[in-house]
């Protein structure tokens, strides 16, 4: 049984979460897997402490508990992530990190640009420190919000145009992590991934934004619900879909880029009218409009062009739009009724 090194850079996030346990779940290659986490006062690893602990009846017995890891490192700090690859020595290794709220890139744009873009580079030097000891395959996240206001549906011949300092960060990222391997040789890919979402979705993002509101609204927790631009159109689909895209692209036998999309398009009041059907409920009853919400620099349309992953990777998205919708709401409406009888426990 052949077994593979991997290192995971955000690994607490939706993505990081999704892609340890696809890795995790392999059979063969067996993965040995590890990330990496910021040092802070307070802990925030809900999505990965299901990992972190030896109950999972789905590894093999003798590897419960030893095949995943975690290391203290930060896109900031050159020296940490050169130390953490010294010691994995990954055969893969996944970039997910960055601040990754594009809305507050407009607030933090220089934070947001350092952890990006500039940490990218700092992460591509480490992995070319040690691609000259032993192969390492590296995969970057990209994003359509380099895409911006070219109109849809975007592909790789489509031209950037980044309408926020996030996607000004990944556009450099992008073309640093295409630079390194028509320079050095390495075996880099950067997936150009569309909005994907989940129940382990932020709740600052618009999606998880609304179905945590309205499963709250249907549990007479709030009145209301509050968001910015609801005409922006989004290709959505399921991050457990795109991780499994970003490993195909590390297992195929040559580096290149690709385009993760569903190729449909929904926009967020489509979303929205979704949500709250399934709930029974007109949104137009409980949602208002706050200019705070919107972007100085809206991004008005995407979807992605998947044509070549589906060709040359095999990939497609196994979960539809609203199956998407209905698995993030049935999720949330369980989180709601438990906020519901704690409440009611608590004051009673």
């Amino acid at each position: 049984m052949s077994k593979k090194v991997c290192l995971i850079t955000g690994i607490c996030g939706q993505d990081g979460s999704y892609l340890a346990e696809f890795l995790l779940d392999q059979l063969e290659p067996l993965y040995e897997v590890h990330g990496i986490v910021r040092r802070s006062s307070s802990l925030n690893r809900s999505r990965i402490d299901h990992l972190c602990t030896a109950d999972r009846p789905d590894l093999l017995v003798e590897d419960k508990n030893s095949r995943f890891h975690l290391h203290y490192a930060d896109m900031g700090d050159a020296s940490s992530l050169d130390s953490v690859i010294r010691e994995v020595q990954p055969d893969e290794v996944y970039n997910l990190a960055a601040q990754s709220h594009v809305r507050v890139s407009f607030d933090q744009p220089v934070y947001s640009a350092d952890a990006g873009g500039l940490g990218v580079l700092r992460l591509l030097e480490s992995v070319r420190s040690l691609n000259r000891i032993k192969p390492v395959r590296y995969y970057q996240a990209s994003s359509s919000e380099m895409f911006g206001s070219a109109p849809p549906p975007q592909s790789l011949n489509t031209p950037f145009h980044p309408r926020s300092p996030y996607a000004c960060a990944k556009v450099f990222a992008h073309y640093a992590t295409v630079n390194y391997r028509e320079s050095y040789g390495m075996f880099n890919c950067c997936g150009v991934l569309f909005n994907h979402e989940s129940e382990r979705r932020g709740e600052s993002f618009v999606t998880r934004k609304i179905t945590l509101g309205a499963t709250r609204i249907k549990m007479g927790l709030q009145n209301k619900l509050v968001l910015g631009n609801l005409d922006a159109k989004r290709d959505w689909g399921h991050a457990a879909d795109y991780v499994r895209a970003m490993w195909m692209m590390l297992q195929h036998p040559t580096p290149g880029d690709y385009v993760v999309a569903t190729g449909e398009m929904y926009s967020v009041r489509e979303f929205l009218e979704k949500v709250f059907s399934i709930l029974d409920m007109d949104y137009r009853d409980y949602v208002e409009f706050d200019s705070k919400y919107t972007r100085p620099a809206e991004v008005d349309a995407l979807c992605g062009d998947p044509s070549k992953a589906n060709k040359v990777l095999g990939w497609k998205p196994r979960i539809s739009f609203d199956n998407l919708v209905t698995r993030m709401v049935d999720s949330d409406l369980n989180l709601a009724r438990r906020e519901r009888y704690a409440s009611t426990y608590i004051h009673a």
